[in-house]
């Protein structure tokens, strides 16, 4: 079918100023953004980024026996440039205490906004203070609503509980370590390390050094689980490694299992092909445990 000549002038002229405000990396819309996150920000137009900030002003806290104002680190932000592949693309650092970090992590997952890091930058801090930075490409909406959601979860916990929590729901304290690793093992598929009733489950992978030299398991190169506990009752922790491109995909399948996320961060510099590692914290039956990290080792290897 041929299309009249004008009609495709017509659309040709519709569609050149969007492609070249594309191209031209076109100021974001700031009105529209300070309306989808509920939240007045800055404007850089030198760098074209605008950022939004959230002093954490609602617990005190203290580092090193000092008061520590929120202008000395303690600041959520999350800033937002015009996209490449996408119409826009945000990074962030959350300002979080442990009982938010998770739920935090969920609501991200849940709007399409990844998780890139979780770590401490103090010591001696109470109570306890953790950063989580994350990304992500998108519309506005999908980025921003990400934003308001995870600000919204943080708020949420607060309400209920202005004193942060110092335990993942109920304590964990069993009598003696029974853990039966022969069902363990058959979720995993491998044999386990057994020690006073607690099994403990390696997987290794090989990277190679800027050096040249190769280095797997036995170099600290692995996933691992470890539970504690008994089979109705039990804790499971460990690392998982990872690829950056894994990462997500891991995480979300830990977060969709009712895995505690505890930290997100490297162990090496200069290895190929570049790794990171998360660790993570569950209580609930051994099998069920097992079967959701299994669950995210199997997602994780598809990606291969």
């Amino acid at each position: 079918m041929r299309f009249p000549k004008s009609s495709f002038l017509l659309a040709l002229a519709f569609l050149l100023p969007l492609v070249s405000s594309r191209l031209s990396g076109a100021p974001l819309d700031t009105n529209r953004l300070e309306r989808l996150t509920g939240l007045k920000g800055t404007y850089n137009a030198v760098e074209g980024v605008f950022k939004i900030s959230v002093p954490r002003t609602d617990v005190k806290v203290s580092v090193d026996g000092w008061n520590m104002p929120p202008f000395m680190g303690l600041t959520t932000w999350a800033a937002f440039v015009d996209g490449k592949r996408s119409e826009a693309m945000v990074m962030g650092d959350l300002v979080l205490f442990p009982d938010e970090v998770n739920p935090v992590m969920s609501a991200l997952f849940e709007n399409g906004v990844g998780v890139t890091a979780l770590h401490n930058h103090f010591f001696f801090d109470e109570p306890k203070v953790f950063f989580m930075h994350i990304s992500g490409e998108g519309t506005l909406e999908k980025l921003a609503g990400g934003v308001k959601a995870a600000l919204a979860k943080q708020k949420e916990i607060r309400a209920a509980n202005p004193t942060p929590g110092k335990l993942f729901a109920t304590g964990f304290s069993p009598e003696k370590n029974a853990v039966s690793s022969a069902a363990l093992e058959q979720v995993f598929g491998t044999k386990a390390q057994t020690k006073d009733g607690m099994a403990k489950f390696v997987f290794g992978r090989a990277a190679k050094m800027a050096c040249g030299c190769e280095v797997n398991q036995e170099m600290g190169v692995n996933t691992w689980a470890a539970f504690a506990g008994t089979d109705e009752n039990a804790l499971v922790d460990g690392d998982f490694v990872t690829t950056e491109d894994e990462l997500q995909t891991v995480l979300r399948s830990l977060r969709a299992s009712g895995i505690n996320i505890v930290a997100i961060h490297s162990h090496m510099t200069g290895e190929t092909p570049r790794l990171l590692f998360l660790h993570y914290w569950g209580k609930g039956g051994a099998s069920s445990l097992a079967a959701s990290l299994r669950q995210a080792l199997d997602a994780q290897k598809a990606l291969k």
